[in-house]
This record gives C-alpha cells, structure tokens and sequence, in this order.
C-alpha cells in the first residue's frame, strides 16, 4: 500500500511523491487532481514543484508554488522491490512471467475485428458493394467467417492501453439501425489503467521477432519514439518561451535545444530559417544578415495567400533540423533524429507584406515500405482551431493522388492528430457517398477499392471510418451501411464551416522515384 503522510507533521516534498494539486480546469472551476512531483527547485527563498497530473496529457504539466499542494492526501513514493530469484537461489535470473493473452483490439485502424463484413454489403437509401477484402499482414486480416489472430507485440504501441474486443454478436447488435433514424455508435469496452509492461516497439520502431527480441535495427526513417528510454529530463518541459515571429508560444513538451538556453525566460527563433538565439538583439543584428523571406525549396502550391514549400531534409538540413527542434515542443509522441536526409518537408506558410510566414509543416519519408503518406504533422498553436490542419492533411492526399498511391500517416497518432485525421477521412467519405447519383434508376453503387483509389486514403482506414461514424449495421440478416439524418445534417453543418481546400489546379508537383536514386 501507499504510505500517507501525517497530516500533523512537517513533510518534505520529494521527487516522486503524489498529492492532489489544485488547478483549473475548462470551465475555470477549481479541481483537485492527483499529481505527480517530478522536480523541485528554489527561486527566491520559495519552493517551486514541477507535477505531471496523472491521467492528464504531459502538456499541462507546470511548476506550482507550495499553495497549490494538498499536503493531508501526500502519498511517498514506493520503495524499488528487490529483484526476485528463481527457485530462491541467490545469483539466479528470475523466471519469466507467464504470456497475458489479451482481446485485441486494433488501435493502428481503431476498428473490432470480430465484425464480418459478407461480400455484398448494401447501403440504405444508397447501396453499395463493398468486397471481401483482406488487409495486410500487419494490420489486421479480416475474412467472412474466420478471424486469424495477430501477433500483439506487432499491433499494440508500449503507451496505448489495450480494450477488451467486443464479440461478434455484441458487435452486431450494438450496430442495428435503430427505429428513431438515429444511428448509435459502436462504442468498444473503456481500456483499464494497466499497461502491457513488455509488448515490445510497434513494427515502426523494430522488427522484433516472437520472444520480443530485436532481430535487427529498423533501417527507415521512422519518428515513433521509442518511450523506454524516457528520463526525468525528457519528462519536464526545457523551453519557458518561444518568440516566433509576431507570436510567442508556450511548449508543451521537451525539446533538445542546447542546455545553456534552456535557463532563458525567451528564445528566440528567425521565423524565415528558424535559426535560434538567445536575445532581442542578437536577433535583430541577425534579421539584417539574414536574406530569406520564405521557407528554403521549391514552392510547389500557391493560392489566395496559401503557399507550400518542399524541402528536401539533404539539400536543407540546417533548416530541417531547426524545423525539428520547433516541431518536439509540441510532439511527445516523435523522436527527433539531426539525421533528416530520409525525409522531405512540405511547410505551410501564409503570405503578407513581410514574407511567408510559417503556418504548420508535415514530413514524409522519401521511400515508406508502409505506404505512409506523413511522418510528423503540425499547425502551430497560433493557427490551431481554423481549418490550417485539415488542409495539411488534405495536401497529404493529394501529393498521393499526384504519385498514384494510396497513403496513411504513420502509427501513432497524437490525441490531436487522431481527431483531425477522424474528421479529415469522415468528412471525406461522406462527401463521396452523398454525392453519388442514381444510376438507371437504381440506387448506385461503390466499392471500398473504389473510395480508397478515389481518395487515396487505404482501405483500413475507410473501413475503420465507416466503422467509428457506425455506417456498418446488421439490418434483416444482412450487413448494411447505414446514413442516418443525424450524419447528414452533421456532415452539411461542417462543410459549411470548411472554407480552407485545397485546389488541384494550383498544385505544381512532380513526384520523383527515389528508389532509381543512388543518393537522397
């Protein structure tokens, strides 16, 4: 058990300790969650405690004065366990714990796999005809009347708990189309807090073989970081300020600036080459030296004041890199690598009488084995909320549309950047289907190969959409995609609000085969 503190005697905050800590929440209401003490330090004769809010996203972590800290629920760390021994022998390894076998569930497409789509799957209103389909080993298989199971130390991240899987019959009833016209939606058992302590990487970071050994390095350009060599640096933010142009931003997460301007209240970046410095005036002497006006590379798109640059992470990697460093304050999820040859950078900007201005920026991988289409993605925090991310994740798609391919970003996904690709593919999809047109007086139909190849969007990703805006519903026997008028007037309302597309006609693109290249 966790030993309490006694709330009549006078404690000492150690790192590691947990108490509940006052903050505000959303709605500016005092809330008392528990907190985890992860540094301490003295400013000014007053102690200052870094927490990490448990349960909580890491970038609300702060530093808070001692006011804050519920003293009466203080919990001490635990002492580390002495390792165990086998059979009781001193100087033995201990025994290996027994495999856990867990329901899996796919958190890689975020669909439950129990559910068997038949061959002629119909549309209400509109039908369709989606395939008996099979995806690829790496993902998930699904076939009409047998489930193979997946190897769990190749589909689950180290971070990302694992949910019970629905069964079959639970899935099928939960998704009949109800009588009121409102389509519910399939919502998967809530994961519990315990985490698969040695899953092992995804296939992004290893390949590992079935004992959850490395047989060898991953030789791609893969950003998944890997969260075991997490540290009680790498855990607190580093950066108090950035001063980027006319914004100044607060980072989120921690990001390998060099050490002696992490004590600085400011730091400042040039917004046209991100070079960083340590003070106003060492900026402003190197704006006078400093000749872009524009991210480096091949503007490749422009429209209204919207433009975007490729740039190639080898012929630009001084930038490339400084990108990087910017991008880690508000990724936790991606590893930076000062390596960018593998990589190209296609950055935002918006354009006014000073220059183009950075907006936000995705980075892809010259060569993915796995059809990613995105490696890191980003809009920076001032142009958040306003349409700029799904307009990166719709260029995305349409540079794979330009190269003949279908894409998908690569695993996993930040809590933000899952809601933006939800949102990016279900309105997607549901443009297409709602815009398709009786034919001969029948009501049409579409196939799931067809929506990928017309979208670029892979198949597990239409399936999983489908299956999150709970479209895929058993009515008299059969399986059927379901809209209700909840969907559509939804699916009306928010491309209302979409004024931000991307136009193919202003796109200037020619995709190159860096596979024939004998250098990046």
């Amino acid at each position: 058990m966790t030993k309490m503190a006694d709330s009549g005697s006078s404690v000492e905050i150690t790192e590691g300790c947990r108490l509940p800590v006052l903050r505000k929440n959303q709605e500016h209401e005092d809330e008392w969650p528990l907190a985890e003490i992860l540094s301490v330090k003295e400013v000014s004769g007053r102690k200052l405690y870094y927490v990490h809010y448990i349960d909580f996203n890491k970038r609300l972590d702060e530093w808070v004065t001692a006011d804050r800290l519920d003293m009466k629920k203080l919990q001490f760390p635990k002492k580390e366990a002495k390792t165990p021994t086998k059979n009781g022998l001193p100087g033995s390894r201990p025994s290996s714990p027994e495999r856990e076998v867990v329901n899996l569930y796919c958190t890689s497409c975020c669909l439950s796999h129990t559910l068997n789509i038949p061959q002629h799957t119909q549309f209400w209103w509109h039908h369709f005809t989606i395939e008996n389909y099979s995806v690829s080993n790496n993902i998930c298989l699904l076939q009409k009347r047998k489930v193979e199971t997946v190897p769990l130390a190749t589909q689950v991240s180290p971070a990302t708990p694992v949910p019970s899987l629905p069964s079959s019959a639970e899935a099928s009833q939960a998704s009949v189309f109800p009588a009121n016209g409102t389509a519910r939606r399939l919502i998967p058992s809530q994961p519990g807090r315990k985490r698969k302590a040695n899953c092992g990487g995804t296939d992004e970071d290893s390949q590992d073989s079935s004992d959850g050994i490395p047989t060898a390095p991953r030789m791609t350009g893969s950003l998944v970081s890997d969260r075991s060599h997490d540290d009680i640096v790498t855990r607190m933010k580093n950066i108090e300020c950035i001063e980027l142009g006319r914004h100044r931003l607060k980072p989120w997460y921690f990001s390998p600036y060099p050490q002696e301007l992490t004590a600085l209240p400011i730091l400042y970046l040039c917004e046209f080459c991100l070079k960083y410095l340590k003070s106003l005036k060492c900026l402003q002497r190197h704006l006078t030296k400093c000749n872009l006006r524009h991210p480096p590379g091949n503007e490749i798109y422009r429209k209204g004041t919207i433009s975007f640059f490729e740039i190639d992470g080898r012929k630009n990697k001084t930038y490339s890199q400084n990108l990087c460093l910017l991008a880690k304050c508000f990724l936790d999820h991606k590893t930076l690598y000062y390596d960018t040859d593998p990589f190209l950078f296609y950055v935002m900007t918006e354009y006014d009488s000073k220059g183009f201005h950075i907006v936000g920026y995705f980075s892809k991988e010259k060569e993915s084995t796995e059809d990613y289409n995105v490696a890191c993605i980003l809009t920076l925090p001032p142009y958040q909320r306003r349409g700029y991310g799904k307009l990166l994740i719709e260029f995305s798609y349409e540079l794979s549309k330009v190269e003949g391919k279908t894409g998908t970003p690569e695993k996993p996904l930040s809590d933000l950047g899952l809601l933006s690709y939800r949102s990016y593919w279900s309105q997607t999809i549901l443009e297409i289907l709602m815009d398709l047109k009786p034919d001969n007086g029948e009501r049409p139909q579409i196939t799931i190969n067809e929506i990928s190849e017309i979208t670029s969007v892979k198949k597990e990703d239409v399936i999983s959409t489908l299956q999150y805006l709970n479209l895929i519903n058993y009515y008299k026997g059969q399986y059927i995609l379901t809209l209700s008028e909840d969907i559509v007037d939804g699916h009306e309302r928010a491309m209302q609000k979409r004024h931000l597309r991307i136009d193919p006609k202003c796109l200037h693109f020619t995709p190159k085969d860096w596979s024939k290249r004998g250098k990046w």
